[in-house]
């Protein structure tokens, strides 16, 4: 592994990225190695830094997490839009080891500066005696969180990775490490999460309100661990870290949002009641971007169907209405749109001013001519969400590209809840009939009419794929639908409902023959990335995933 991964060089250049004073305490150019940790502001300035460097994480766990799922999709053309070609294989499986797309070693930047805090911040206690043991044991835990989502997201892209723990003190330490089992990195993972839970010291509120929904708390450590146990398949823990959040009621708790005409309050302004954590942005103060602008992009081939949205990070082209590296709504998708749309407008006696989670709230149409009722002589759609002013027909909206990015809110959580009571459950069980509720819960606030399951008429499938549904709607763009199907794949060591998850693949997908992408499906290392070239090349303990070894 690239000895960069370890060394913690924190430049001025991040001084311009905070999102309060709290990120002015970051050294100048220092190595954060002995000679640095002096005081309670050094042990701040590199957890600050740990949050700086998952927000420019972001736009790759967007592309990890959309573009294999048949939600999101890229233009076909490897030479007018894509600045990655690498981009493109991605979302067609057929990854390459060179391509950019697979570097890890952001991921590990951030593992890195989390090591270096769990490593050094108990001597800073000794030599500054403004820090309390409260504050120390706080920065612990946003430490290990940091460490234990940036494992969980390799784990789930890579599934092997080195389990790199100790912090890169100098020179002669080894940098080297083999890949782990995934058991081994979940173990960690949870290791790591239980110990900031149990130490008693993770807060539920900040001073500073943004930091509340922008700082690690309590309410992010349960979402994380329940988010875990669900993709480990270890149901009963998932539960009870769930209710953890759901059945609070501390006054700082988050909380579901039911109201409708409130949905886009959890994008616009940001940090909702809803959020348990998301990384912040702000450009009025501090000239911040998220390294996305959604614009209205149209494809050459007009045979696609458009509406979507670019990274502003790949933008090469400056013209109006185009763009980089555009990432669209699927045919799929846009129909699923329109299904919803239309349940909306059937079983409303009056027509909200934005409609549920889809026109005028997460998704949007691209035609103006039209109004958004007429849903069915929309040209495209496009995520909304994240929209800035470029759209001034809607009274609030975003002036600049500094929307947050939400990792958890309480929506993930009840269908997080509602999957494990579905495979904790059997046909007409409680656990059923209460995930039904629970699905039903965040389709009435989508202004939806109910599911017309019942527990005792229907099967574990079933539910599953209803339960697959709400969360792809629910999450369009926020970078969850490819772990969903993957964990959907994995359930019975990959056996139960393969074919299924192949079929979903498939009907999103459209960017390689069916026949190829069907192939290599079939393969459980195929879903999975190869490890980067280049940190084999530097590290001769590292094996690569064997789907890609030739």
């Amino acid at each position: 592994m690239k000895k960069i991964i370890f060394v913690l060089t924190i430049c001025l250049g991040l001084l311009s990225s905070s999102c309060n004073d709290w990120l002015d305490l970051l050294p100048n150019n220092e190595q954060v190695t002995d000679n640095y940790w002096k005081s309670k502001e050094d042990v701040e300035a590199v957890v600050a830094a740990g949050y700086y460097n998952m927000r420019l994480l972001v736009p790759q766990m967007l592309r990890w997490g959309e573009l294999r799922g048949g939600s999101l999709y890229t233009l076909q053309s490897k030479n007018d839009f894509l600045e990655d070609a690498s981009d493109y294989q991605l979302q067609n499986f057929n990854l390459q080891p060179s391509g950019n797309v697979c570097r890890y070693w952001p991921v590990y930047k951030i593992i890195g500066m989390a090591n270096s805090v769990l490593h050094y911040a108990s001597s800073v206690r000794g030599l500054d005696d403004t820090y309390s043991e409260g504050a120390l044991k706080a920065h612990l835990t946003e430490a290990y969180f940091m460490r234990a989502y940036c494992y969980f997201l390799l784990v789930r892209n890579y599934r092997e990775v080195p389990l790199v723990l100790e912090a890169y003190v100098n020179d002669d330490a080894e940098y080297n490490f083999p890949k782990a089992s995934e058991s081994e990195i979940i173990a960690q993972i949870k290791e790591d999460l239980t110990t900031a839970i149990e130490s008693g010291a993770a807060k539920t509120v900040y001073e500073e309100e943004w930091q509340t929904k922008g700082r690690v708390t309590l309410w992010a450590l349960y979402a994380l661990m329940a988010d875990v146990c669900l993709w480990n398949e270890d149901y009963e823990e998932a539960i009870i870290y769930c209710n953890e959040i759901l059945d609070a009621s501390g006054a700082f708790r988050p909380v579901f949002i039911q109201d409708p005409a409130k949905f886009v309050e959890i994008y616009y302004p940001g940090n909702s009641n809803e959020a348990i954590f998301e990384l912040n942005y702000d450009n009025a103060l501090y000239s911040e971007s998220n390294a996305m602008e959604w614009k209205i992009a149209k494809p050459k081939e007009e045979k696609i169907l458009t509406g979507g949205f670019s990274f502003n990070s790949f933008v090469t082209a400056s013209a109006p209405g185009t763009a980089a590296s555009p990432l669209f709504l699927t045919p799929r998708a846009v129909e699923k749109v329109k299904e919803e749309v239309a349940l909306v407008l059937a079983n409303q006696t009056t027509v909200p001013e934005r409609v549920g989670r889809t026109l005028m709230s997460g998704v949007m149409y691209g035609n103006m001519a039209h109004p958004y009722t007429d849903y069915e002589k929309q040209e495209y759609y496009y995520i909304w969400k994240y929209a800035t002013n470029e759209y001034p027909m809607v009274t609030s909206y975003r002036p600049a590209t500094d929307a947050n990015f939400i990792l958890y809110r309480v929506a993930e959580i009840i269908l997080i809840k509602a999957e494990a009571l579905i495979m904790s459950g059997t046909i007409g069980s409680t656990e059923w009939e209460t995930a039904i509720g629970l699905m039903n819960q965040i389709r009435e606030r989508a202004m939806l009419p109910a599911l017309e399951l019942a527990a005792d008429q229907t099967d574990e499938l079933s539910l599953l794929q209803a339960l697959l549904n709400e969360r792809e709607m629910e999450f369009l763009g926020e970078g969850k639908r490819w772990y969903d199907l993957l964990r959907f794949a994995r359930k019975s060591n990959y056996s139960k409902y393969r074919e299924e998850f192949v079929d979903m693949v498939l009907e999103g997908n459209t960017t390689n023959k069916s026949e190829w992408i069907q192939s290599v499906l079939q393969s459980n290392d195929a879903l999975y990335m190869p490890i980067p070239q280049s940190e084999i090349d530097v590290n001769p303990l590292l094996i690569q995933n064997p789907y890609y070894s030739n």
